[in-house]
């Protein structure tokens, strides 16, 4: 089994910063990609960063410039810096993983999210 935990969120106001984090654990032979998406209420869930496990990364429009991916690949690790928060990145972050359990198999997890709320 694997797990995927988020910690982080919180309520913020506007123009502050929050950190998230999300940890794999369980039987991982190697992690791929990992993203986080986020679910506003109404709204279909949406890419915000994605990070290789090379490092390489990209963003969806609506955050560049302020939010930052990284990984710690030694600690099955993935991070979101929150920068700069607006109230309309109000929203459940879901950290996602690509994972090889074994040399030939790669299956898609998720965490249960975490709640971040932006006030103005």
């Amino acid at each position: 089994q694997v797990q995927l935990v988020e910690s982080g969120g919180g309520l913020v106001q506007a123009g502050g910063s929050l950190r998230l984090s999300c940890t794999a654990s369980g039987d991982i032979f190697k992690i791929n990609g990992m993203d986080w998406y986020r679910q506003a209420p109404g709204k279909q869930r949406e890419l915000v960063a994605t990070i290789a496990s090379s490092g390489s990364s990209n963003y969806g429009d609506s955050v560049k410039g302020r939010f930052s991916i990284s990984r710690d690949n030694a600690k099955n690790t993935v991070y979101l810096q929150l920068n700069s928060l607006k109230p309309e990145d109000t929203a459940v972050y879901y950290c996602h993983a690509a994972i090889l359990r074994d040399e030939r198999h790669e299956y898609s997890y998720w965490g249960e999210g975490t709640q971040v709320t932006v006030s103005s």
